[in-house]
């Protein structure tokens, strides 16, 4: 019995120790969720901007501008230029640890423009470039969940250090990539990220890890009519490189991905082509399997080179890691997009969606709004890689989905693009950039919840030290 009282007060004892602690945790949430809110048209002009500028990757010189400025102007530090990109900057507010990143993208998609309407309808203003991705929202979100974190610090008098990561050129692989070879992720101790998507929920698998490389072959001109015997086509080379790669096709894990476009292809018919461009990504569920089919689709590009009597170059522009999954953080994310709740869509948002997909001849089912539970175990990879992985092996790093635009549309399309210009993406953005706050906040007020994460950090990296897929010294390469 006295064993059992015993117990019985230490229970007690380490209960209401914990309860301020918890109390506080509660409140500083609720007040970085109500600093959110305070952001909200702020948040909207962001990302209306974005959607409007629609720059893409390396060229998003009114994109960084505006969200740096913003930073600056609100008290944050701000460091441009990183890693040689003139559109990556990192924005710094605090002193001391932890130090929490939240990363924030900005880039658009090529040849994807459309107006905010729900049927195909190429902007007004000429810009072809959209965002299909919906990194307007992405960008909008994080800084303004950076601007509610640096609220509640100084209102809360908390120690530590928010820094917002502005990342250029998640599309093509390169911002993180190269930021994070740099060092430039050193020295965080946990790093937040969200993205649009059409369903809400905690990121839960992998992705693919990536090289995105260019081979360039270089020929002879001739008449392609008078003498084509004397030329030698770069263009042939291409061809036949790509010819070969479509046959290893068949003989790759199902989890692979190749696939390519033609950059460059020659001037005129009549001239035979002296030079020409192919731009490939080579994708699988690890970086061992990808070193290995990159280097069996360059044999390919050797032997179209030996057949075609031309030279050829590659240049690997960039690569990526698989995601490192960190289960404690995305319990912390689950938890908080149950607390925010999904998007506030109002009827009128609804009734474009569906008119959306009324014109795309799907399902009308309009947005998802509901909050899916996180699975117990990891969920097999999809065909997407993304850069945020190279993070994920410098620092615990978790993300998570926002419904942004109408269910089943295709990604990477003018209809990803329309929703995401219209009052309801916007108003997505509000909802990620309330659960980025929350959790940030909780990371900076929860000691056992950043123990957590960095010891499941330590067991999924086994202790290796990161290592970059692209060489040091390598500066940024344009495709």
């Amino acid at each position: 019995m006295k064993n059992r009282n015993w117990l019985a007060g230490i229970i007690l004892l380490a209960t209401l120790l914990l309860m301020p602690a918890l109390g506080m945790a509660q409140n500083v949430r609720e007040e970085a969720v109500a600093e959110t809110d305070a952001l909200r048209p702020l948040i909207h002009e962001m990302a209306a901007d974005l959607w409007t500028y629609s720059e893409t990757a390396l060229k998003e010189t009114k994109s960084a501008a505006m969200l740096s400025e913003i930073l600056e102007e609100r008290g944050f530090s701000i460091e441009r230029g990183i890693s040689g990109m003139p559109t990556a900057f990192i924005a710094s507010y605090g002193a001391g640890k932890p130090v929490i990143g939240i990363l924030a993208e900005y880039d658009a998609l090529p040849g994807i423009g459309n107006q905010a309407v729900p049927r195909k309808a190429p902007r007004e203003d000429g810009v072809t470039a959209g965002q299909g991705c919906g990194h307007d929202l992405f960008g909008a979100a994080a800084v303004g969940a950076a601007l509610a974190v640096k609220e509640v610090l100084a209102e809360e008098q908390i120690e530590g250090t928010v820094k917002l990561f502005g990342c250029p050129a998640e599309e093509t692989l390169v911002g993180k990539v190269y930021m994070a070879r740099d060092g430039f992720f050193d020295g965080l101790d946990a790093a937040l990220d969200w993205h649009p998507s059409t369903e809400t929920k905690v990121k839960n698998q992998r992705g693919l890890a990536n090289n995105n490389f260019t081979v360039e072959f270089y020929g002879k001109t001739a008449h392609g009519a008078a003498d084509p015997w004397n030329g030698r086509s770069a263009l042939d080379a291409v061809e036949l490189m790509n010819y070969g790669v479509n046959l290893i096709r068949e003989h790759v894990k199902p989890s692979a991905r190749i696939h390519y476009v033609i950059s460059h292809g020659g001037d005129a018919p009549n001239v035979v082509p002296d030079y020409a461009k192919v731009w490939y990504f080579v994708r699988d569920i690890n970086r061992d399997r990808v070193e290995s089919l990159y280097e069996r689709v360059l044999k390919a590009a050797e032997g179209a080179a030996i057949a075609t009597e031309t030279e050829y170059k590659v240049t690997l522009i960039t690569g990526a890691h698989e995601y490192l999954i960190n289960r404690p953080l995305q319990e912390a994310f689950q938890k908080n997009l149950e607390y925010v709740g999904p998007v506030p869509y109002t009827d009128e948002d609804q009734e474009f969606a569906r008119a959306l997909q009324e014109n795309l001849g799907i399902a009308e089912e309009g947005y998802k709004t509901e909050i899916q539970p996180l699975p117990d175990e990891i969920e097999p990879a999809s065909g997407g890689s993304t850069d945020v992985a190279e993070v994920s092996y410098l620092t615990p790093t978790a993300g998570f989905r926002i419904s942004t635009a109408a269910y089943g549309i295709p990604w990477h399309s003018w209809a990803a693009t329309a929703c995401h210009g219209t009052p309801g993406g916007r108003e997505s953005a509000v909802t990620a950039a309330k659960v980025l706050a929350a959790t940030a906040v909780d990371l900076f007020t929860d000691d056992d919840l950043l123990a957590r994460c960095r010891e499941a950090f330590r067991e999924a990296t086994e202790g290796k030290p990161y290592v970059s897929p692209v060489p040091e010294g390598q500066s940024v390469i344009l495709p």
